[in-house]
């Protein structure tokens, strides 16, 4: 093998590795997510633990200031984060990416006006917009804070298929099926969409990572899900009056969300990278 091919080789192996650890990290979230459905360490409501109990061989990650089992909340919260970021996603990119096919469709004029609206959408902090969807409902409820996030993802998703299909639109071979015969929506199905999916499957995995965070900040704020569903984020703000005393509390939760985080980043450089394995060599 030449010093040519292990140089190639090197940055492959770098990106198989990113995908493999972030695979690793949200196929654990997954995992604990899907157990919760069958298993968990105590009943979720159960307060028959002691307060703010240390970490022990009957509480691994001790207890909350009810008494509630730290493990048991932290693996709910798994789950919630998990239904968070899936629906926020599904709804942002069934939103998104109708709105930017409409639009790389779109007259000059009404393209124009699509493209203002949304970049004007974009700039308006997607944390913010979310707060004001969640607070405009009856009540705080997971599934509010759900379709907040994915209303706020859809206008980044409609914004980046905008583009993608228009630049799709321009090469030759689409003149070529049009002529002979292939339907606009034909077109689509059989050449915007395959060529788009790769980079929208990356932005799909970051919007995950940041639904998950805007979620937890919407719970530490007391507008995501309410209670018994626990929350990574409301179980960071419960444990900011405990923080010395009992850190655990805050360090439990903070690392499960970090990780997810994390995964879903290197998940999404590693998708990237699949897509375009020039990408690496040109490092």
């Amino acid at each position: 093998m030449s010093a040519q091919d292990l140089s190639i080789d090197r940055p492959a192996r770098k990106h198989s590795l990113a995908l493999s650890i972030g695979l690793a990290l949200v196929g654990l979230n997954v995992a604990v997510a899907l157990l919760t459905l069958f298993w968990t360490p105590y009943d979720p409501l159960n307060a028959s633990g002691g307060r703010l109990e240390a970490p022990s061989l009957l509480h691994w990650v001790g207890t909350d200031r009810l008494g509630r089992d730290y493990l048991t909340q932290i693996m709910i919260g798994a789950r919630t984060a998990l239904i968070v970021g899936t629906g926020a996603v599904a709804i942002g990119a069934t939103i998104g990416v109708t709105l930017g096919i409409l639009a790389a469709f779109a007259t000059r004029l009404l393209d124009d006006v699509m493209a203002a609206t949304l970049d004007i959408l974009i700039a308006f902090p997607t944390l913010l917009l979310a707060m004001l969807v969640v607070a405009a409902s009856d009540s705080a409820s997971l599934w509010s804070a759900i379709l907040a996030l994915g209303l706020a993802i859809s206008a980044i998703v409609a914004r980046l298929t905008r583009i993608l299909a228009k630049r799709v639109l321009r090469q030759d071979y689409i003149v070529a099926s049009r002529t002979s015969g292939t339907s606009w929506p034909g077109v689509v199905l059989r050449h915007v969409l395959p060529n788009i999916w790769p980079t929208l499957s990356v932005n799909f995995a970051l919007q995950f990572g940041l639904a998950v965070i805007a979620e937890a900040s919407l719970s530490y704020l007391g507008l995501g899900a309410p209670p018994p569903n626990a929350s990574w984020g409301r179980l960071l703000q419960e444990a900011q009056g405990t923080v010395y005393t009992a850190p655990v509390g805050a360090i439990a939760p903070g690392i499960a969300l970090v990780a997810l985080v994390i995964g879903m980043n290197l998940l999404a450089d590693g998708l990237r990278d699949v897509g375009d394995p020039t990408r690496g060599r040109s490092r």
